[in-house]
């Protein structure tokens, strides 16, 4: 029976080529569509997975408040919450600190090598989290001063294939690190990315604490973040509650400064999607995009299942004497059903082999569009495999359940007299499928074109900063004591080059967050409860003017004024959090800057330091002529490689040793929006892979439709209607089921941009443009899909539709 069930459903697929065929590469797409955009959305949601405490590891995230206010919300916060509350706090087993100390050079006798993520770590590092060690003890790695757990990239890279711990290396050619261990590279999906792990203790023996100060019990020092691995059971809802009286205890003490902290866990499996705060080890996802992806996907493989369902009870009709013989030579319901569903079965298996296919030949464009490198070792993974059985299993069932339903229960008397007729209610389900199909399609249609301008309107608004020809050299390592000397003379040597319009020397540079965060910024005339938190950035005399700020009241720094190291510049947003209306107001003023006195010497206009997803800071410039930091160097584009070349030769006569490490800075500023970018591609790559699915579904729909309506067609041309008038018969009921899409999908996706379009401070508007173009687009593809074979039946000769009458 099984072999005449398959042998049946061959020949009724091979009968049926087109409508096979259509199902088939519909499916098909559909399947791949969503098996790429599972493995996308299952690495965004595996991040921090493989910790084997993973359910008991919370960060400690830090809200600073002034004055009842909230300033600043940090990843990396004061150093003092962990101890301290471990301290009191029987709940939590264990804590980690881990405090950024940017990058250095490492070397090993004669190899050399720039790390880039250096960071101290606490002696519980290695029990908390499950970065497993090659070498070295992770009980004791990180327990003593001066000792460092490198990468498994980094001592291969400095040692090659000599075993590295006991062995010392320098960094900045001053320091000497004792090696400890060697790590596993981390695994792509951390939230946390480094190569070096200097010990907690080598800080704080380079911090020593005095009467006044210990670093490793501050609660106003920011930039440690700090981990706690609570105990079995904890509920850290609870425990955030224990936190409130340990703070207030706290901040009791700085009441008179207007300060205050709220502490808060969050879980490490959660940071990646669904945290943006400062001091990020990296930039992280978006939940709501990740699942807006999902959501593609899942519209993606129902659009296809549809197909095949409207497809396939379609064509019922065709079938009807075929089941009415079957059962009038006593074929049961439940034998049908069976193989109406084999039928399907063999469609989906089909389809999704073609899917595996198609996705062997788009993973290497898919890696590219996503980010994701996705190599075809996905093909092993699980996952992969769990997914496509499901797709398989599920399509089988919603895609040939229903049809074979239907098709079962066609009654053989009615079916020999030729009275058979498609049910209406038949008819109304295959039309909301139709309208669902469309609605999904407007609505993905909206979203795609939502994220395209608001990507293009944060690429296109004007910055407030000049940032093009903009050259930028990483800050140097290693000749600290003569800095300032060095760094006047290369100024100097740099700008004798005609190609070279301008160099400064800045703490910051547009395109990442100002690290340095001040609190209790007041006028020297207010109370000390006035005090409010500034981002500060320390530059040399010609920051502002390389920068090509725009001066909105007072003046800029400059050598002539003489004592310009007691002299700030405001931003307009600091200005007014500082309590001026007008700018002009400020000057002259006054502030008390941690007990000293700097003069307001002039405003600048409001800027992006960030992009257009941040508000704007509340910004001080403090002139500061022998700062360390980045060195930006405004030159010319014409023979850049020569201007280069130059720059680089005077960077060793002045910093040798020091890696002349650059960038340029637009290219720099554009990578925050990488993630939208590629966000907004994936998204509108399957938008489009939904629409063409959809429009397929469509084209058999209506082939078949206009199959069953040739012989009306050919009466009405005999009885005289016109071409366009047999056109507006087929186009009408699909423009109904259009518009009926729209008004369904149009106030879900407003909905939707809405709550994603809040991720921005700065934003697009939602116009009706937004939805009548999708509209408009559907419309045309819709009609466009109707046409091809509307108006080949509108022309067809009505005495060959006839002649078998």
């Amino acid at each position: 029976m099984l072999k005449n069930y398959l042998l049946v459903a061959f020949r009724n697929l091979s009968k049926n080529k087109a409508f096979s065929f259509i199902n088939i590469v519909g499916l098909a797409i559909g399947m791949a569509a969503c098996l790429l955009i599972l493995q996308y959305v299952s690495f965004e949601l595996s991040f921090d997975n493989f910790h084997a405490k993973k359910d008991r590891i919370y960060r400690i995230n830090q809200d600073r408040y002034n004055n009842g206010k909230l300033s600043t919300q940090w990843a990396g916060g004061a150093f003092a919450p962990g101890s301290a509350f471990k301290a009191v706090l029987p709940e939590i087993e264990d804590f980690v600190k881990i405090v950024g100390a940017g990058q250095v050079l490492a070397n090993y006798k004669d190899q050399k090598m720039v790390i880039k993520n250096d960071y101290f770590a606490g002696a519980s590092f290695f029990n908390i989290f499950s970065f497993p060690l090659i070498s070295g003890d992770p009980k004791t790695a990180l327990k003593e001063p001066n000792t460092v757990v490198i990468s498994e990239e980094v001592a291969q890279t400095l040692f090659h294939n000599i075993d590295p711990v006991g062995q010392s290396l320098l960094i900045n050619s001053n320091k000497p690190l004792k090696i400890t261990g060697v790590m596993k590279n981390l695994p792509v999906n951390s939230h946390m990315k480094f190569d070096f792990l200097q010990s907690y203790a080598t800080l704080l023996k380079d911090n020593p604490p005095n009467k006044d100060y210990n670093l490793d019990n501050a609660w106003l020092n920011d930039g440690c973040t700090t981990y706690l691995l609570l105990r079995p059971g904890v509920d850290p809802k609870v425990l955030e509650g224990k936190f409130i009286p340990v703070v207030k205890k706290v901040y009791d003490a700085y009441k008179s400064a207007g300060e205050g902290g709220v502490y808060t866990l969050q879980s490490i499996q959660s940071i990646h999607l669904y945290s943006n705060r400062m001091l990020e080890f990296q930039p992280n996802g978006d939940g709501k995009s990740v699942y807006l992806l999902l959501g593609i996907a899942i519209f993606v493989i129902i659009i296809a299942w549809i197909n095949y369902i409207n497809l396939a009870t379609a064509r019922g009709i065709g079938r009807a004497k075929e089941v009415g013989v079957r059962k009038t030579l006593g074929s049961a319901k439940a034998q049908l059903i069976t193989q109406f569903m084999l039928e399907a079965m063999m469609l989906n298996g089909l389809a999704i082999l073609l899917a595996v296919v198609l996705i062997l030949i788009c993973l290497p464009g898919f890696s590219r569009v996503s980010g994701l490198q996705m190599g075809f070792d996905m093909f092993t993974r699980p996952i992969f495999w769990g997914s496509m059985l499901g797709i398989f299993v599920l399509g089988s069932f919603f895609s040939g359940f229903y049809p074979a339903l239907v098709l079962s229960s066609f009654r053989p008397v009615e079916v020999m007299k030729g009275k058979i007729l498609a049910s209406p209610k038949g008819v109304v389900l295959r039309k909301a499928m139709v309208v669902f199909q469309f609605a999904a399609s407007i609505f993905l249609l909206i979203g795609s074109l939502t994220v395209f301008r608001q990507l293009k309107f944060m690429q296109n608004q004007k910055l407030g900063v000049k940032i093009d020809q903009t050259l930028v050299i990483k800050p140097p390592l290693i000749k600290v004591d003569s800095f300032y000397r060095d760094m006047s003379a290369f100024k100097q040597e740099s700008l004798t080059q005609s190609a070279i319009k301008n160099v400064t020397v800045s703490t910051s540079i547009p395109g990442e967050p100002v690290p340095w965060n001040a609190g209790g910024i007041k006028l020297t005339t207010a109370d000390q409860s006035q005090g409010k938190q500034y981002r500060i950035i320390g530059s040399d005399y010609d920051y502002l003017a390389a920068y090509d700020l725009k001066l909105i009241a007072g003046r800029k720094f400059s050598k002539s004024f003489g004592d310009e190291p007691h002299s700030v510049v405001f931003n307009k947003k600091a200005v007014e959090q500082l309590g001026f209306n007008k700018p002009e107001e400020a000057l002259g003023k006054r502030i008390d800057f941690w007990g000293q006195v700097y003069t307001i010497v002039g405003v600048v206009d409001n800027f992006h330091q960030q992009s257009l997803r941040d508000a704007y800071d509340a910004i001080i410039f403090r002139c500061i002529p022998d700062v360390r930091g980045y060195v930006s160097v405004k030159i010319s584009t014409n023979n850049l490689p020569q201007t280069i070349a130059d720059l680089k030769k005077t960077w060793s006569a002045f910093f040798p040793g020091d890696q002349f490490d650059y960038f340029f800075l637009d290219q720099h500023f554009n990578e925050q929006y990488q993630t939208d970018q590629r966000f907004g591609q994936v998204f509108g790559v399957f938008t489009g892979i939904a629409i063409f699915v959809a429009c397929l579904g469509l084209f058999g729909l209506v082939s078949y439709t206009i199959v069953q309506r040739t012989k009306e067609i050919g009466i009405r041309k005999v009885l005289g209607a016109t071409v366009n008038s047999i056109l507006t018969l087929l186009y009408k009921d699909f423009a109904a089921l259009v518009l009926i899409s729209f008004v369904v999908s149009a106030p879900l996706a407003w909905y939707a941009i809405s709550q994603w379009l809040q991720t921005y401070a700065f934003r697009v508007d939602i116009g009706p443009f937004l939805f009548l173009v999708p509209f408009l687009i559907v419309m045309v593809i819709a009609f466009a899909t109707v046409s091809y074979l509307s108006v080949k039946a509108a022309l067809t000769n009505p005495v060959k539709s006839l002649k078998t009458e």
